[in-house]
């Protein structure tokens, strides 16, 4: 006598796949990033998870704070968002859902649903709607490129009320 089963594929791997589980977890957590000894930002976020599959890199699911200093470590700008995730190797964070831009020092404020930070090249960039609120006016676009300090942005089809100096070429 002689029995058989057969089982579908995909059935046996469901049985048999491990979930994606992060290789560390930190709470309440602050990394300073510095050039030459001098701090350059400083980021901040209730919950880190560091993850080595597909390349090394760090998710913020409960959100963070970066905070930006010049030479004298006086806080020039800041990113908030509810979510993060760092790319070690290229050096690449993405800020997801109510992200906000502030510069402390020219009183801007840049909201977006999307915005990368490289940090090899000091720039933050958004191909999504943004909203930018300035002292004067308030600009819509749909995209931004800009310094890492949020001092001088290009805006993509801008629209809003904003004034235009005619002097500048």
């Amino acid at each position: 006598m002689l029995f058989a089963c057969e089982n579908d594929i995909k059935t046996l791997n469901s049985y048999t796949q491990v979930d994606s589980l992060p290789l560390e977890l930190a709470y309440d957590i602050e990394v300073i990033y510095s050039d030459s000894g001098k701090i350059q930002a400083c980021l901040e976020s209730p919950l880190m998870k560091r993850y080595e599959e597909d390349g090394s890199y760090l998710e913020f699911p409960d959100g963070f704070k970066i905070i930006f200093y010049d030479s004298l470590k006086k806080k020039k700008s800041q990113i908030t968002a509810k979510y993060g995730i760092s790319y070690e190797k290229k050096k690449i964070m993405e800020a997801k859902n109510n992200v906000v831009v502030i510069n402390t020092v020219k009183n801007e404020r840049l909201e977006t649903e999307h915005l990368v930070w490289d940090h090899r090249k000091k720039i933050i960039y958004s191909d999504v709607f943004v909203k930018i609120t300035t002292p004067d006016e308030v600009i819509y676009g749909d995209g931004l490129y800009s310094d890492q300090n949020f001092d001088s942005y290009t805006i993509k089809n801008p629209t809003g009320e904003f004034s235009i100096n005619p002097d500048e070429q």
